[in-house]
């Protein structure tokens, strides 16, 4: 089977847009950069994410990128809204990101040990096991969904990352989940992967990778688990509308055991690093 690496994604600060960049530095935590930053709310402590919408969802609406070099704590430049360019630099940064997102808010580098994020679990049958939503949850939405509180960077400790270093997506996932569901944009920017891989056909094939490793270029890449999917593949960001029907459409048709807790609504894959190294567009990926 024919593979190839077709898209690149960094994300410098967690639940904002990123850059796609036509290489990158990898690392045992991760694309060098990646959700390095993220947005810590300064009356609760909790780590901003666009998976509490009501509060966060706004974030989508900012993109960030590095000035130079991607990493912790390098210059970044986070453009707005409405297209003003703040620069991480800027005396008063935290100040006007603050007024921006509508609460009081700093740019860190470094999570604290106990750090986390919010996470909504809207109203879908089959999304997630009712135990686990139950078992973590700490509270409730406007909307009257569970909203549960989990750590950040489980397997990537010292980032921003939801979960594991580096997250997976091929083109085959992508026909497939538009055979599934037509009239729904399947497009590679909702699901904010790190590596989009080209593979013939239409089919979740990631769902057969678990446990095997990947060769991308110079690094190689071992499957932990597919990737549950959450509210914010279905929230509008750039021209790409708010469409409930792409969670729906993965809890009816690709619901996946992971790591003994239960079945979810899935898309994509987790890698843990084995060996670093560069990726580069046009690389061939071999599973190994």
């Amino acid at each position: 089977m024919q593979m190839e690496l077709v898209g690149i994604g960094r994300f410098p600060v967690k639940s904002m847009l990123g850059e796609t960049p036509r290489r990158a530095p990898v690392e045992a935590s991760g694309l060098v950069g990646d959700r390095a930053h993220g947005v810590v709310d300064t009356e609760t402590g909790m780590v901003a994410s666009a998976k509490r919408p009501s509060l966060w969802g706004g974030l989508l609406g900012l993109s960030a990128r590095y000035v130079d070099r991607p990493g912790a704590g390098r210059p970044l430049v986070i453009t707005l809204a409405d297209g003003t360019v703040l620069s991480s630099e800027q005396p008063d940064f935290d100040q006007r990101l603050s007024a921006a997102v509508g609460r009081p808010v700093k740019l860190t580098t470094a999570p604290e040990p106990d750090a986390g994020y919010e996470d909504e679990w809207p109203d879908i049958e089959g999304l997630a096991p009712q135990e686990v939503i139950q078992s973590t949850r700490t509270s409730t939405s406007e909307e009257g969904n569970p909203v549960s509180t989990l750590p950040v960077g489980m397997m990537a400790p010292g980032t921003f990352q939801d979960v594991a270093p580096v997250t997976i997506m091929t083109t085959a996932t992508l026909r497939k989940a538009t055979e599934l569901q037509p009239t729904s944009r399947w497009d590679p920017r909702r699901f904010r992967c790190n590596l989009l891989v080209d593979v013939e056909g239409a089919a979740f094939v990631e769902n057969g990778w678990e446990g095997r490793c990947l060769r991308v270029g110079e690094v190689v890449l071992r499957i932990a688990a597919p990737i549950p999917r959450c509210v914010m593949t279905t929230l509008p960001q750039q021209d790409l509308p708010a469409d409930r029907e792409i969670l729906r459409t993965l809890a009816r048709h690709n619901r996946q055991e992971v790591a003994g807790t239960g079945a979810y609504a899935c898309l994509g894959a987790y890698a843990g690093v084995l060996e670093p190294g560069r990726v580069v567009l046009g690389d061939h990926v071999d599973l190994l």
